[in-house]
């Protein structure tokens, strides 16, 4: 018995090895040397046999930008999450299709969505609000179909790659809403709220558990790590990308602190919308040493055995 447990362990390890992925961040607010920081956030997940980009930044040009300054390519990546609608997640999508389309007709054309994200929001005033810089939702969904991209609209849990979920919408069990106010939604009883259900995160199953990555984290980080647990029940190991905490105040940090000290985090790469006060807070609390706590650069880059590699300036 016990050497066939010690057979499973050698293969489970073996499938997460060949299924590991390089994680390369390539725009959020802070920049390296000759990159482009601004509100928004975007990464590669980098594999042997399949690739994900998960969010496209703010503007247009931003990602493209980063991505020729360091040398990455995304030619060959096929498949891109956006983790909802807002500007600073999707702005770049068709300036990045548009220009690596030119080497691989298939680069950047699937494009995975949660329920909702096609939703038309508008201000209290009634300015239409879309996705990037488009007014419209349709307008977004027919310039990108145009240009090739197929739009896959989830509304559960699903696989997109090997040891890749996305959440799909997040059912809201802890935290009710993590984001801003000022847009609406229109129903047959009147506009209401958007309090943006078509947001979703990436897990990342590794062999010491979960990597969970959000653009925002606007369903909770919370709430998304339970729904991660559900798809298989395993630590929330690490956490990237933004989580909407820079305005929270000092009973929600504790809060999440201790749900993450329980959910087993060891490595925390805060990005975007978290906030380093946020991050240092929670860093602090759960007593993680330096080398497991970045506060994500362009060009940050989380290896394929979970080590912290920084960029210039972080």
């Amino acid at each position: 018995m016990k050497k066939l447990l010690a057979l499973l362990l050698i293969l489970s390890s073996t499938a997460f090895a060949e299924n590991a992925y390089k994680v390369t961040v390539l725009s959020t607010n802070i920049a390296d040397y000759g990159g482009l920081g601004e509100w928004s956030f975007s990464a590669l997940f980098e594999g042997e046999d399949d690739s994900v980009l998960f969010d496209t930044g703010f503007k247009s040009d931003t990602v493209l930008h980063n991505v020729l300054h360091l040398g990455v390519d995304l030619a060959s990546v096929e498949k891109v999450v956006l983790s909802h609608f807002h500007g600073d997640h999707t702005g770049g999508l068709l300036v990045l299709r548009e220009h690596f389309r030119k080497e691989n007709s298939a680069a950047l054309s699937k494009v995975y969505v949660a329920k909702g994200f096609f939703d038309q929001r508008r201000t209290a005033e009634g300015r239409l609000v879309g996705p990037g810089d488009f007014d419209t939702t349709a307008e977004f969904k027919e310039a990108a179909e145009a240009a090739g991209i197929t739009f896959i609209v989830v509304d559960s849990p699903t696989q997109i790659a090997p040891a890749l979920w996305i959440t799909g919408p997040v059912p809201r069990e802890i935290e009710s809403y993590n984001g801003p106010s000022g847009l609406f939604l229109e129903t047959k009883n009147g506009p209401i709220p958007d309090i943006i259900h078509d947001d979703q995160s990436l897990g990342y199953l590794t062999d010491k558990g979960w990597m969970m990555t959000s653009g925002c984290g606007h369903s909770g980080l919370m709430n998304t790590g339970e729904t991660l647990k559900k798809i298989k029940d395993a630590p929330i190991y690490s956490i990237m990308g933004g989580f909407h905490l820079w305005k929270a105040d000092s009973s929600t940090l504790d809060e999440t602190a201790r749900w993450l000290e329980k959910a087993g985090l060891n490595l925390m790469m805060g990005g975007h919308c978290t906030g380093i006060a946020a991050a240092e807070n929670i860093a602090s609390t759960l007593q993680l040493p330096r080398s497991r706590i970045s506060h994500a650069a362009i060009g940050s880059v989380i290896t394929r055995e979970l080590e912290i590699v920084r960029s210039s300036v972080e």
